[in-house]
This record gives structure tokens, sequence and C-alpha cells, in this order.
């Protein structure tokens, strides 16, 4: 007796595209809807034919997480004039500021992101693709964080400050340019603080004979880990002072990286003055009023708080 054939097509189920091969049609999946397939190759996010290995999916999650923390600010920011302007301090190889404009930028019609960046090299790499691409609300800068804040080919106002992963005091000098620059929010993922630990190490001895609370840094391992979690806590109460409300959370898993506390700054106008007298009673704390009071705001012969440009 003959046995009907059944149909293979199982219901419910997408049927993959036949013109692809099934790897990179899996690949492509967990991609964003249309996302320039042609700018992740060029990044070495998709391999040439079109594959994620382990590091750059790591790397291509990273940046997502973050464009969804971005994106909400960009979206209020983008009604209020030709906006929004944004600027990504230690761009490296522009991995964010090229997926920001991928997937917002490029639909939204205006706007501008500059890329900030040391080595000359990685900037007209990012010049060139930039171009290649036709992404042309883009340019890039050869300058250090602190030395674009009067950098001419800058607008006098961003509303938008990133940083992510800026090195040692690379993380403060964004904060200052946010706030000269009258920013309406910033995006910060610190990492690496020797400036906080050698100046803990300095006057170890004597804080050791002083507060038992030294005790927290004796060890080098500690006062790495310990200058690290100061430093962010300063810089988070400096923002608070300066009239920004502050949330702090995590960037990924910390199983991804272990340089991932994510400060996120938004502008309210509302100084707090509760947070200006912890900061300076911190930096009196730990014996770091003359070496650091200025980076924060504080004036270490007065005490008094130095208030930045007026926003």
């Amino acid at each position: 007796m003959n046995k009907k054939k059944t149909s293979a097509v199982t219901i419910g189920k997408p049927v993959r595209d036949l013109s692809k091969p099934k790897s990179e049609s899996a690949e492509l999946q967990e991609l964003r809807p249309g996302q320039s397939v042609e700018l992740l190759k060029e990044l070495h996010i998709l391999t040439r034919d079109g594959r994620l290995n382990q590091d750059s999916r790591r790397k291509l999650k990273q940046v997502y997480h973050l464009f969804n923390f971005i994106e909400p600010l960009l979206t209020e920011l983008s009604v209020q004039g030709n906006g929004p302007t944004l600027a990504d301090h230690g761009a490296g190889k522009s991995y964010l500021g090229f997926i920001l404009y991928d997937l917002y930028f490029k639909a939204l019609g205006h706007g501008h992101i500059y890329g900030v960046e040391t080595r000359a090299e990685l900037v007209e790499k990012s010049r060139m693709l930039a171009q290649r691409l036709h992404f042309d609300r883009m340019s890039f800068l050869n300058l250090s964080v602190a030395e674009s804040a009067d950098a001419r080919e800058l607008p006098d106002q961003i509303d938008v400050v990133t940083a992510l992963h800026a090195c040692d005091t690379a993380t403060d000098d964004a904060i200052a340019f946010g706030l000269q620059k009258k920013a309406q929010a910033m995006v910060l993922v610190p990492c690496c603080q020797a400036e906080m630990a050698a100046c803990l190490r300095q006057g170890k001895a004597l804080q050791l004979a002083r507060t038992p609370l030294a005790e927290l840094w004796r060890h080098p391992l500690h006062t790495r880990e310990l200058g690290s979690q100061v430093t962010n806590v300063l810089r988070c109460l400096y923002l608070e002072a300066s009239g920004y409300q502050v949330t702090v959370t995590e960037l990924v898993g910390w199983e991804h990286s272990m340089k991932n506390e994510l400060i996120i700054a938004r502008y309210t106008g509302q100084r707090k003055r509760s947070a200006a007298e912890r900061l300076r009673a911190l930096l009196a704390e730990f014996g770091l009023e003359k070496v650091m009071g200025a980076r924060f705001g504080v004036d270490a012969v007065t005490g008094l708080e130095i208030h930045p440009t007026s926003l």
C-alpha cells in the first residue's frame, strides 16, 4: 500500500533564504534590520564570508548594549533642532561612532558625529571608510581629548559626549569637555585609573598611621582597585554637583570585560550641594585635595567648589 508523501515544510518556522549559505544566513539574523553588512566587514566584526567569530560577537554585543542606552538620548535631542551632535572620545577604530551612524544618524538625515583619536593612522582609516560608505556627517580629528575642547573643528556646543574605555585621566578630560561644550548627556565607560593609585601610594605610610581605612590600599592590588573605585565615585559626585542626574550600571556581563562600569549622566540643571560636599569630604579623607582637587572642581586652598561653565 502506497503511503502519501508528507510536506517537508514545518508550520510556524521561517523558510531559510536558500540563496545564501546556511551559516551566513544564521549570522545575519544577529544583526539589526537595515544594518550595513559592508560596514561590519570593514570593521572586522563580520568576516569576509559574513560570519561572526567569538571575539567579534562579544564586541558587537557590547556596542549594541551601549547603543540601547544612547538611542533614547539621541531621540530626545533630535526633536530640538538640527542635532543631535555627538563627540566620541578615544574613538580608536570608531566602532561605536560608525554603528551609531549606521543604525541612527543615517536614517535621521541630520546630526553629526565627531570621532576624537590620538593615533593618526586610525583617524585616516576612519576618514577613508566614512567616505567610501557615504557617511557624510562624520568627522575624525587627530587630537587628544584635552586638545579637542578648544579645537576649531568642533562646534561650541555638543549634545552627547561618549568615552568608551578612555584610559586614566582621559575620562576626566571627556567630562571637562562635556561641561565646556554644554553637553546634555555623557555616556562614559572608564578604563584604568593609574593616577589615583599613584597618589594613594605616595602617602601610604602616613595614612596607615593616621587611619585604619588605609588598610584598604595597603596591598598593591587593592591600591589599584580602590583607586579605580574612588575615582569613579568622585566623577559621579562631580557630575551631580555640576547639574547632572547620574546612573551607574554594567555595560555587559563581567565575563566579557573587567572594565565594565557604565556611567550615564543627563543634564537637569539641578546642582546637588550635598554631592559637592561629599566630594570635598572624600578628597580630604584620602588626602587628595592638593593633587586632585582641581580635576574635580574643588579649590584645594579655600575648599570652595570651582563651578564649571554654566550650562
